[in-house]
């Protein structure tokens, strides 16, 4: 069996997790894994949002928050990494569902070689549940929407005793004809009914925690697909949160500075940096009072779309807090929540500059491998593992592919010999709940790539392509930690031995060779495979 490998992370900041079950109790600690969906750095009230999310805010006062956790910066590959703890090209999963590519890296759904953490649980005797998104099957597989059949990958497929999901990963809040429970498709939801799609989706995780036998330990993974657009929610609650954007972003993104700052999320020492690269066409963000008053209603209106579809998400978070209460369960459940990337510009200009304030303080954003694409609220609650967290944070640079081997962990339970033998790979990222080993963090690198953007972390040192056309920019993230001054030019030597260690990942985990198709092209075959552009983000 293969040994989970540890990490120092938490150690040094005086949070411990200890283990919540010995030789002498067959018990295992409950694990609750949520992620939402193109959710910004700094949307929750705890990471500086004047979103209202009291549930959220609550885990994190009675948990951890990391400040510098990473995602790949879009939805299949970070769902990919979630499920198997693997850096996403290496499980098939390079690009997104839309398309088979046929190439090793781009598949569009998972290496069935590859175990889930579903899977992997199921050695230490969890049952495992799921309710939400899973945009991690190949669209070709239910072509004709209403007579599709199983492919091998659905959640049924990969380990979930019980599912309710979408495949498909976008459309509409209020109706949705890609659902299936366990291996059966279900009938279309159509629109002009009260079902709404993140109710649903908090309902059959409440279904699923209710009617579970918890002699047995519990996973369940909450994929919500909030605040994904297209942006929707019930108008009353939109109304309730129009009054705070009406001041405008160039206000309220300082706010959410100041209170990071105040928060310790932020270094006190930097600045809130300057829209400049983001905005080339234009020189920078346009200020607040430029903008005309059809354009400034429109920003308000999205915002406040934005924030009620986060509230609602929040509302459901702390329904599942209470159903684990009433039985008995919240003390002995890990609750992990985390985005898949960051927020995104898709739907135009308005668009960008809602984006810009819930990616604050970085820039760029969602499928971008710079911070505002790739940078996550991560939140880990549990009262019986964790020793002295009370709303500590952690500042140690991790990874979503840390996520697996975590809650391998903390099951006790180690990587399958027989998947090795059957062309699986260990999981490649490290345990968050350090044990007797400790690390210097200095150690791990970290490697992205999304639509021929790519990066690499290394030692403080973060080196960058916006594409592959594009050059690599050098950032010393100790000093420059909002990617301002790219010092490629008077670091040749650095960036170089960078590069050539993202070549070598890249080699190793199926990028290479670069398809330089644009985001266009790639539609343009999608479509000519399926015929349609539904579920493509």
């Amino acid at each position: 069996m293969w040994r989970v490998r540890v990490s120092m992370v938490l150690v040094v900041m005086g949070l411990v997790f200890t283990s919540a079950c010995t030789a002498e109790t067959t018990a295992r600690p409950n694990i609750v894994l949520i992620m939402a969906d193109d959710l910004g750095f700094a949307d929750l009230g705890c990471y500086g949002g004047e979103i209202e999310t009291p549930n959220l805010d609550a885990l994190a006062a009675n948990g951890v928050r990391f400040t510098q956790f990473k995602n790949t910066g879009r939805c299949c590959p970070s769902r990919a990494s979630l499920m198997t703890g693997c850096y996403p090209h290496s499980v098939g999963m390079g690009w997104m569902t839309a398309v088979d590519e046929h190439r090793p890296g781009y598949r569009g759904q998972l290496s069935a070689k590859q175990p889930t953490i579903a899977e992997l649980l199921k050695a230490a005797g969890y049952k495992s549940y799921m309710s939400g998104k899973w945009h991690l099957t190949v669209d070709g597989a239910y072509k004709g929407k209403s007579d599709y059949e199983p492919n091998g990958s659905w959640p049924s497929d990969r380990g979930f005793d019980g599912s309710w999901a979408s495949l498909s990963g976008g459309g509409s809040y209020w109706h949705n004809n890609m659902l299936v429970r366990d291996d059966k498709a279900l009938p279309a939801i159509t629109e002009g009914g009260s079902w709404y799609y993140t109710h649903a989706i908090t309902e059959h995780a409440l279904g699923h925690i209710n009617g579970h036998d918890f002699a047995r330990p519990m996973f369940l993974y909450v994929a919500h697909y909030a605040p994904h657009r297209p942006l929707q929610a019930p108008a009353e609650r939109i109304e309730q949160c129009m009054d705070r954007y009406r001041v405008g972003y160039d206000v309220l993104r300082r706010k959410r500075f100041e209170r990071q700052r105040a928060l310790g999320l932020i270094d006190g020492a930097v600045d809130l940096p300057k829209l400049e690269k983001v905005y080339k066409k234009q020189k920078g963000q346009p200020v607040w009072e430029s903008l005309s008053a059809k354009q400034q209603a429109a920003w308000v209106k999205e915002m406040a779309t934005y924030a009620a579809m986060v509230e609602i998400m929040d509302e459901g978070i702390g329904q599942l807090v209470d159903a684990l209460k009433a039985k008995g369960q919240l003390d002995n459940t890990v609750i992990v929540f985390l985005s898949d990337n960051g927020a995104t510009r898709e739907g135009g200009f308005i668009s960008q500059l809602a984006a810009d304030l819930s990616n604050t303080p970085y820039q760029y954003y969602k499928k971008d491998s710079y911070n505002g694409g790739i940078s996550s609220p991560l939140i880990v609650h549990w009262p019986a593992g964790l020793s002295g967290a009370g709303g500590k944070l952690n500042r140690t640079p991790s990874h979503i592919i840390d996520l697996v081997p975590t809650m391998m962990d903390i099951a006790g339970v180690g990587f399958p010999a027989e998947a090795l033998a059957q062309g699986a790979i260990e999981p490649e990222g490290v345990t968050l709940r350090p044990l007797a080993v400790t690390r210097d963090a200095s150690e791990r690198t970290f490697y992205w790539e999304h639509q021929t953007g790519r990066a690499i972390y290394r030692d403080g040192w973060k080196l960058v392509s916006y594409h592959a056309d594009a050059p690599w920019e050098l950032y010393h993230l100790e000093q420059d930690p909002f990617e301002q001054h790219d010092v490629s030019a008077v670091q040749p030597e650095h960036a170089k031995a960078l590069r050539e260690a993202w070549e070598r990942w890249a080699e190793r985990n199926h990028v290479l060779p670069f398809e330089k198709r644009t985001w266009t092209a790639r539609i343009k075959h999608y479509t000519q495979v399926n015929g349609d552009q539904d579920g493509i983000d």
